[in-house]
């Protein structure tokens, strides 16, 4: 599946800032979800965006964002 450069880097956005939470508590750890959960809501709809215009499955699409950024070399999460 071709997949547009801004999918993966939404993506990877929302990767580093779930890697972030390691380690964090209290008012940082809620700081951070609220961070990782707004970053990977954006790459969400993205994603379903890219989809429906494209007239693919949202999920599909979504397993192949997931899988290139997480299965790339410099995986953000580590």
């Amino acid at each position: 599946m071709d997949l547009p450069d801004d999918l993966i880097a939404l993506e990877r956005a929302a990767e580093e800032q779930r890697a972030k939470l390691d380690g964090l508590d209290g008012a940082e750890y809620e700081a951070q979800l609220r961070a990782w959960r707004e970053a990977s809501a954006a790459a969400l709809a993205a994603i379903a965006d890219h989809a429906a215009a494209n007239g693919q499955s949202r999920y599909d699409v979504e397993m192949a964002v997931k899988l290139a950024v997480r299965h790339a070399e410099d995986d953000p999460a580590g």
